[in-house]
C-alpha cells in the first residue's frame, strides 16, 4: 500500500482529524495508573459507620496481583474484623448479623441440637458477609462426649472408641459422611479432630482430653486422627487439629485454671509427632493449646511467639492457618489478660484468628473491643500491619478466596 501524501490545507485538516481520534482513545491499558483501593471498593471493606455491600470483590487492575498485595487497600478495622471468630447459639444465628455484616471471619457454633429451619437462617447470615467473603462456619463435632449437631449428623463415638474398633479407612469414611452432613446445613469448618495422645478418664474439670483422644499412643492417635481430618476434608468441610504442641496429660483443663503440658523434652519425643504428621500431610489449619509449655514458654501457648512463630512456622514450616483456643478461659485471664488484650498477643505471637466465648448479651460489646484493640494495636505499633495482613492472607488461603478475581 502506497503512502498517502497531503498538500498545504489537506495536511491540517488530517492532523486535526488525527488528534481528534487520539483524545477519544484515551490511556492505554497497560499505561493506566491503578485505580486506589477504599475499605468499600475493590476489597469489600465497609467504610467508617457504613452497611457494607454482600457484592463480590472487583479484581485489583494490576498483572501481578496477589491477594497479600490486594491486601494492601484493606482498612484497619476490615483486617481486624475478619481474624475474630463470633461465638453464637446454633438456635439464634441471626442474632450475629451485626458482627457478619461488618465482616467476622468465622462463627462458632455453640448448643446441642440443630433446630428447624438452621439450614435458611444461616444462609441468609452468610449472605450478609461483605464483598462476598463468606465467614467459616465452625463447630466442635469430635463425637462422643462433644457433639453439637447429633440430630443432624448422627451420633458419633468418641474419639477413643473409634481408635479401638474402627481401622483408619472406617474412621475416615465415617467423617467423610459427618462432613458432607455438615457441609448440606452451611456449616464450614470443624474444630475437630483432636490429636492429643492422652489415656485417662475425661473430658472433666481436670481432665481436658480423656475419651476425646483418640489414644494414648502416638502412633495410633495419628493414623485415626488424621483418617478423621482426611475425611472431613474430602467432605469439603475444614478440619482443624488440636491442641499444638500437644495438650494430653496437662497439669488441668486450661478452661478451668492455669495449667501446663508435658515437659517440652517430653512433648518433642511423643506428643508433638501426631502434629508433624499433619504438617507433613499438609493439613490446613491448626489449633493452639492454651497451656504452658515447661522448658518452652512460661505463656499460654495461644499468646507464645515461641509455640507459634518459632517452633510451628519456622522449624515445622506450617504455613496454613493459625487458630487460638478460646481467649475466655481461665488460664489465658490468669496470666493477666483480658480477651481484647489477649488477641492483640496472640496475633503479634503469629496466630490468625482468635476465638473467645461468653454471654450472648455480651458478644457484640466484646467482639467491637477486640477488633477496636487490634486497629489500636496496629495505630500504635504494637503490632505491625504487615503481621496482620500476613494473618488474613492465611485466613483467606484456608477459604480459598482469591481476591485477585472478580468472583472470589
Amino acid at each position: 500500500m502506497k503512502p498517502v501524501r497531503y498538500r498545504g490545507g489537506a495536511l491540517v485538516a488530517a492532523l486535526a482529524a488525527l488528534a481528534m481520534v487520539l483524545s477519544g482513545c484515551g490511556t492505554a491499558p497497560d499505561t493506566q495508573p491503578p485505580a486506589a483501593s477504599s475499605a468499600g471498593a475493590a476489597t469489600g471493606s465497609p467504610a467508617a459507620g457504613a452497611t457494607p455491600s454482600p457484592s463480590s470483590p472487583a479484581a485489583p487492575p494490576s498483572a501481578t496481583c496477589t491477594t497479600a498485595s490486594a491486601l494492601a487497600g484493606w482498612s484497619l478495622t476490615r483486617l481486624a474484623e475478619q481474624t475474630v471468630v463470633v461465638p453464637v447459639d446454633e438456635s439464634d444465628v441471626s442474632r450475629v448479623t451485626a458482627e457478619v455484616q461488618a465482616g467476622a471471619g468465622g462463627i462458632i457454633l455453640f448448643g446441642s441440637k440443630t433446630p428447624t429451619g438452621f439450614k435458611t437462617a444461616l444462609s441468609q447470615l452468610v449472605g450478609k458477609a461483605p464483598g462476598g467473603i463468606a465467614p467459616f462456619v465452625m463447630t466442635d463435632e469430635e463425637g462422643g462426649a462433644v457433639q453439637r449437631m447429633p440430630n443432624v449428623v448422627g451420633t458419633i463415638p468418641s474419639a477413643r472408641t473409634m481408635a479401638a474398633t474402627m481401622t483408619p479407612d472406617q474412621i475416615k469414611s465415617l467423617a467423610l459422611q459427618v462432613g458432607r452432613k455438615m457441609k448440606a446445613t452451611g456449616v464450614t469448618m470443624d474444630l475437630a479432630p483432636v490429636l492429643d495422645l492422652d489415656g485417662g478418664t475425661g473430658p472433666n474439670s481436670h481432665n481436658p482430653d480423656g475419651t476425646r483422644s483418640f489414644s494414648p499412643v502416638e502412633k495410633t492417635a495419628t493414623a485415626s486422627g488424621l483418617a478423621f481430618a482426611t475425611g472431613l476434608e474430602q467432605a469439603g468441610v475444614v478440619p482443624v487439629v488440636k491442641h499444638f504442641p500437644g495438650l494430653g496429660g496437662a497439669t488441668g483443663n486450661t478452661d478451668n485454671v492455669s495449667a501446663s503440658t508435658l515437659s517440652w523434652q517430653n512433648l518433642q519425643s511423643n506428643g508433638l509427632l501426631p502434629f508433624k504428621a499433619a504438617i507433613r500431610d499438609s493439613h490446613p489449619a491448626i489449633m493452639i493449646a492454651n497451656a504452658k509449655v515447661p522448658g518452652l514458654t512460661t505463656l499460654p501457648a495461644s499468646i507464645s511467639s515461641t509455640v507459634i512463630t518459632t517452633v510451628l512456622r519456622r522449624q515445622l514450616g506450617f504455613d496454613g492457618l493459625v487458630m487460638t483456643d478460646s481467649l475466655s478461659a481461665t488460664a489465658i485471664s490468669a496470666a493477666g489478660y483480658t480477651v481484647p488484650k489477649a488477641t492483640v498477643a496472640a496475633l503479634r505471637a503469629g496466630a490468625d484468628m482468635v476465638l473467645f466465648n461468653g454471654a450472648a448479651s455480651t458478644v457484640a460489646s466484646l467482639t467491637n473491643q477486640t477488633v477496636q484493640a487490634i486497629v489500636s494495636a496496629v495505630g500504635s505499633g504494637q503490632l505491625s500491619r504487615a503481621r496482620l495482613e500476613d494473618a488474613v492472607r492465611h485466613i483467606l488461603t484456608a477459604k480459598h478466596v482469591n481476591l485477585c478475581k472478580a468472583s472470589a
